[in-house]
Formats: C-alpha cells, sequence, structure tokens
C-alpha cells in the first residue's frame, strides 16, 4: 500500500513541474526530487516528500509549487561552454553580422536559459577581447531563465574560483574581473552588457514579444532537452518570429529544430547553427 502512495506522490509532483515548466521528468528520474528538494523541505519545516505533496493537496500555494519547479530544472552552465560555437562566432559569423549591421550600428543577443549568466558574459567578452570597433554600438545581451535564484546570481556577476577555473581563460581572468577573496565579480565594461530576468519559456506569451523585440542571435542550448515535442515546436517556432532574417540560433549539439521547414542548417567548426527559412 505504501509503494502505492508513493508511486501516486510523484506522479504529483511530476504534473506539477510539467504544468509550470513543461519538463517532461520520467519516472525513471523519480529519484532526483529527494536530493533536489532537500533544501526546499528543509525550509519548509519539513523531512519526506509525501508531507510536501499532502500540503500542496490541502491547500493552493503558488509560490510554493514555483519554487519546487524551480528546483527540478538543470542549471548546468560554464564560462564559454562547448567552445566551438563561440569560436565560430569569433572567425567567421560575427564579422559578417558586423559588416550586415554597420549602419544600424546595434546587436542583440538572447541566452535563453541563462543560467547564472556564464553564457551571457561569455558573449560579452568575446566582444569586448575581440571586436574593439563596436565600441560606441548599441549592443543588448538578454539572459532569462525559469530559476529566479539563479538570475539573481547571474545578476550579482560574483563567480567562485571553481567555477571561474572551468573554462575561462586566464587573461579574460585578469582582464575582465576583480578578485574578493575566493569569488571573482565581473567588470562593469562586461557587466553593463547584460541584463538578466526571470522568464518561463513556455508561458503562453515569451519574454519579448514587442514589435522591436528583434534578436541576431539566439542561445538555445540544452533547454528542450526534457521538452515534449509540441512544446519544442511552440517554443521555436516563437523563436523564429523573434530572429532577424539573417539571425543565427545555436542549439545544444545534440538538440535539432522540431519543426524543420522553419530552418536551415549550417555546419562549420565542428558545430551546427541554424538560420530561419523565410516564408516564400
Amino acid at each position: 500500500m505504501m509503494e502505492q502512495a508513493t508511486t501516486v506522490d510523484y506522479g504529483y509532483l511530476r504534473e506539477l513541474v510539467f504544468g509550470l515548466s513543461r519538463n517532461v521528468l520520467d519516472p525513471s528520474r523519480d529519484y532526483l526530487f529527494e536530493t533536489r528538494l532537500t533544501k526546499l523541505l528543509r525550509n519548509q519545516g519539513m523531512s519526506r516528500l509525501d508531507e510536501l505533496v499532502r500540503h500542496l493537496r490541502v491547500k493552493k500555494d503558488t509560490a510554493l509549487e514555483r519554487a519546487i519547479a524551480e528546483a527540478m530544472t538543470i542549471n548546468e552552465t560554464s564560462f564559454f561552454r562547448d567552445a566551438r560555437p563561440f569560436e565560430l562566432l569569433r572567425t567567421e559569423l560575427l564579422p559578417k553580422l558586423i559588416e550586415a549591421r554597420r549602419t544600424a550600428r546595434s546587436l542583440r543577443y538572447w541566452s535563453a536559459a541563462c543560467s547564472t549568466g556564464q553564457e551571457g558574459y561569455s558573449l560579452a567578452m568575446l566582444m569586448r577581447a575581440h571586436f574593439p570597433m563596436l565600441v560606441g554600438w548599441d549592443i543588448r545581451i538578454e539572459g532569462t531563465d525559469l530559476c529566479n535564484e539563479v538570475v539573481e546570481r547571474a545578476h550579482a556577476g560574483r563567480f567562485h574560483r571553481i567555477e571561474i577555473n572551468r573554462g575561462l581563460p586566464a587573461r579574460f581572468v585578469v582582464r575582465y574581473f576583480d578578485q574578493v577573496g575566493e569569488d571573482w565579480t565581473i567588470k562593469p565594461e562586461v557587466r553593463n552588457l547584460c541584463n538578466f530576468r526571470q522568464a518561463n519559456l513556455c508561458a503562453p506569451q515569451l519574454p519579448f514579444n514587442r514589435a522591436s523585440d528583434r534578436f541576431d542571435i539566439v542561445f538555445l542550448r540544452n533547454v528542450m532537452l526534457y521538452f515534449s515535442q509540441e512544446t519544442r515546436k511552440t517554443l521555436l517556432a516563437g523563436i523564429h518570429r523573434l530572429l532577424a532574417p539573417d539571425g543565427l540560433l545555436f542549439l545544444g549539439s545534440s538538440e535539432q529544430p522540431a519543426d524543420p521547414s522553419l530552418w536551415t542548417s549550417n555546419l562549420a567548426g565542428g558545430t551546427c547553427y541554424f538560420k530561419p527559412r523565410q516564408p516564400s
């Protein structure tokens, strides 16, 4: 009897997470609830998951439900993670895009699952280090993430020594960070290019929906692994509408667009990127 109750509890939690984040959690990964919700349980004065589920069934608690969904979101990241897209941007793609934007003097990026900000800050450092001609341009790197806690960390721009040692060239550490004890804080010349905020990619409306919200480059890497095919299709259709006609989309190395009719894939520099197909 106890075993059945536990199964129902996990099913309830999986449905809750799917409803808020569209993440499809397989029953084989139920053990993750135990590890990722430990801190949340402690903060609620609870010790077991079944207490949490009973509490939620008795009383609607929107903030707690959202905290559960955020805790189950994967926030793995590092500076210049999978260096190939950044190298391809530096050597081939950005020079062409800069030439195409020389009149508008504007570039907009979106790190669509920014976690603690390393991806957005990597893009900012790439431009500062290798494209000095962009000084005076209107450059904006927007970072969004479902989890408010990691967004706050991205805002702070403060990273532990261990995070700094993952993928960040030593010359960038010296040039773009100030040391504060065991931590390193990003300098204003990089931080000022970036804006981070909480947003749900699976909400009825994407966080950018004005006519002026047009992006040149979107990073949507390793985000859709646990999304259903329908959720992926809806999300990528929305991004297609937001991307400039000559814009670029980067997905994770194992990810493909759900609707290939909207995208042209391009393989270069050991990595793949996608360009939006235009209506014929």
